[in-house]
Formats: structure tokens, sequence, C-alpha cells
């Protein structure tokens, strides 16, 4: 599968320190080329997204049309209060 980034996924990426930038690029990888990613994620009650926990952080994303389309990138504590 496919990754794609928001404007705002970047944002957020670029903000991050490049340790966790480089794990969360890994891991997202990682799950796109599994056969069923969406196994390893959590849909988001009342959105039609998922997420993926690494570490701290929550990768918000969508999946259109064999691809895995990433949102945004927030910490846990931060993550959920504007969807």
């Amino acid at each position: 599968m496919k990754v794609g980034y928001t404007a705002t996924a970047l944002a957020h990426l670029d903000s991050l320190p490049h340790d966790a930038r480089e794990r969360i690029l890994t891991k997202v990888h990682f799950y796109a080329r599994q056969e069923n990613p969406l196994k390893f994620a959590e849909h988001l009650t009342g959105y039609d997204a998922y997420r993926f926990r690494v570490g701290i952080y929550r990768v918000m994303f969508e999946v259109r049309n064999d691809e895995l389309f990433v949102l945004r990138i927030k910490k846990r504590d931060k993550a959920y209060g504007d969807l």
C-alpha cells in the first residue's frame, strides 16, 4: 500500500525531534507494507479514519484507493482534542 501525507501531517512531522520522526516514518511504512495494515490500527469512533500508536504519538490516517493517507501526527495527550 502506498503512503501519502497531508500538508498538516508533514508540518507535524517537521516539528518533531529527529529520532521521533524517524521512528514514526519507519512504523508507518512498515504497517503499509503489511497485507492488512488495519489489523495494527484502531478505528476512530465517529470518523472514517484510523490511528496507529507509535510510542507517545498517534498517527491518524484514512485509507483511500489502496493508499494509506496520513492526516495528522500528534502526541497522545493532544491527539483527540480537535478532531
